[in-house]
């Protein structure tokens, strides 16, 4: 099947789908047939992660699609993330290289710092993916590495042919501003938490600014985190059946899911949605065939409560002062 998203050109001159398929809490039980399933969908951008612990099952999704001639590696936009134990450049390098060994890739389209936090390095052999545990227990321990270094080292990844574009994620605008000041190669992306709830208009202003593409994830907004036990998920009203985004959906004869993704799309804010369910798997990916009123983004934009699901502040206590 022919992709069904159209394309946004990066700053790296390299083309990617507007709407990917997000790998985040995929099981590794079924990781490879929901890829599979999903490129034969028409998916053609898939964003993983070194932490997700998937990226295994992922590429044997990948391998299996291309063996069946369903797509073309080049045809493919496959994405990673370095975790926060590999941000030393030789590490960032031995990360990369299992990343790649795990995918069966000889390289990714996009690879991003996927925190600006270094944790203490973890050998690959102790624990991969380490997740929050950084060799001394429950307790966090931190390296002294600039995200400068770490950054030249994704630049290096460039060079050699191992990387197509870099970015960055979960930064904040004085970090994104600070880190264009050194850069040799400019981030090609920024992915964020972005939802109704949390809209962060200031900081997708002056990061397109830039000519860096957002991408947003979490487009549901609590959704994403109810499975995870988490405090205030749990305690947001879900966007699915908000009475304004339910108004906006029967209006245009769509469902929520495809209002809040559109809602996104159409501020060309990329998106990475995820279901196990074909219908909805199809659904999310097709948001552009219809588009929403200036009033209606507005009102949309109008819940914005500035709720983050995901802040390293609360991460077992953590208080990492990334968005503080």
């Amino acid at each position: 099947m022919s992709p069904l998203s159209s394309t946004v050109k990066l700053n790296s001159g390299h083309l990617m789908p507007l709407v990917g398929f997000g790998c985040w809490k995929v099981n590794n039980s079924t990781a490879a047939d929901q890829i599979y399933n999903a490129i034969k969908t028409g998916y053609r951008a898939f964003d993983g992660a070194q932490d997700y612990g998937n990226e295994k099952e992922v590429g044997d999704g990948i391998k299996r699609a291309i063996a069946d001639g369903l797509v073309k590696r080049e045809e493919l936009f496959i994405i990673s993330k370095l975790w926060n134990n590999f941000h030393k450049p030789a590490n960032a390098k031995i990360a990369l290289k299992r990343t790649l060994s795990d995918l069966q890739l000889d390289y990714v389209d996009l690879f991003y710092i996927h925190f600006p936090i270094a944790f203490s390095f973890v050998s690959l052999e102790e624990k991969y993916p380490p997740g929050f545990y950084c060799g001394d227990g429950d307790n966090f321990k931190f390296e002294n590495v600039s995200l400068a270094e770490t950054w030249g080292a994704l630049e290096s990844f460039v060079d050699e042919g191992l990387v197509k574009s870099i970015g960055i994620s979960n930064f904040n605008g004085a970090l994104v501003y600070d880190l264009l000041r050194t850069a040799r190669i400019r981030p090609a992306a920024l992915q964020i938490e972005h939802h109704p709830y949390l809209v962060q208009d200031r900081l997708v202003e002056y990061v397109q600014s830039q000519g860096i593409q957002i991408v947003g994830y979490s487009s549901f907004g609590p959704q994403s985190f109810l499975e995870l036990g988490h405090a205030t998920a749990k305690d947001t009203p879900t966007l699915f059946e908000h009475s304004t985004i339910k108004s906006i959906a029967n209006k245009h004869s769509k469902s929520t899911a495809q209002v809040l993704l559109r809602w996104a799309t159409q501020r060309n804010i990329a998106v990475i949605p995820k279901s196990n369910n074909p219908e909805r798997l199809l659904a999310n990916l097709t948001v552009e065939d219809f588009d929403l009123s200036k009033e209606e983004i507005a009102a949309i934009s109008a819940l914005d409560a500035n709720i983050r699901f995901n802040n390293p502040w609360d991460w077992n206590n953590a208080k990492i002062p990334i968005f503080v």
